[in-house]
């Protein structure tokens, strides 16, 4: 009976989690295009990845991973070049997001499979269910962006034919 409610609790927990990650989700996107314009809107989600993905380094700090060090900073590292470039270039940012999503599965895995895919104590533990919340964020924000990049590359193609255009008129 025990494992049973266990099993019951996690998978309301789960549930729980995932909801509230789609709900997030619709809010970043309903405020983001209420208050950015395009271009703004890419440069935010870009410097968004970096504290998102640094959250790893706190859980590893807050839960004493030292094994899980060297591959935190590693993966913060990368993800912070992926919402560098994404500032420029969505599908960097696209890209990015699923990856972080990715990571977010490897450690929910870690902590609901007795293993590690990347060797024992690797990565850092995560609160419970931590990983579903932020696993459905990421993808549903890479969705977006998806659906997002022609904006984007509109935005930043039209800023540079205006600086271009005032660069000529300058000259003449």
């Amino acid at each position: 009976m025990e494992q049973t409610s266990s099993a019951v609790g996690l998978v309301v927990i789960v549930a729980l989690y995932v909801t509230i990650g789609a709900m997030s989700a619709a809010g970043s996107i309903y405020i983001s295009k209420s208050i950015f314009s395009a271009k703004a809107e890419q440069i935010f989600f870009g410097l968004f990845l970096i504290p998102i993905a640094g959250f790893y380094l706190a859980f590893t700090a807050y839960f004493g991973g030292n094994d899980a060090w060297r591959i935190e900073a590693t993966a913060v590292a990368v993800f912070a070049v992926f919402g560098l470039v994404g500032v420029r270039v969505s599908s960097a940012l696209i890209v990015g997001y699923l990856l972080h999503g990715l990571w977010d599965a490897v450690h929910e895995f870690n902590a609901h499979a007795g293993g590690s895919l990347l060797g024992p104590r690797q990565t850092t533990s995560v609160p419970l269910a931590y990983g579903f919340f932020c696993a459905t964020y990421d993808f549903l924000m890479a969705a977006y962006f998806y659906t997002r990049r022609d904006h984007w590359h509109a935005a930043w193609t039209r800023l540079r034919t205006d600086d271009e255009t005032r660069l000529s008129d300058d000259l003449a």
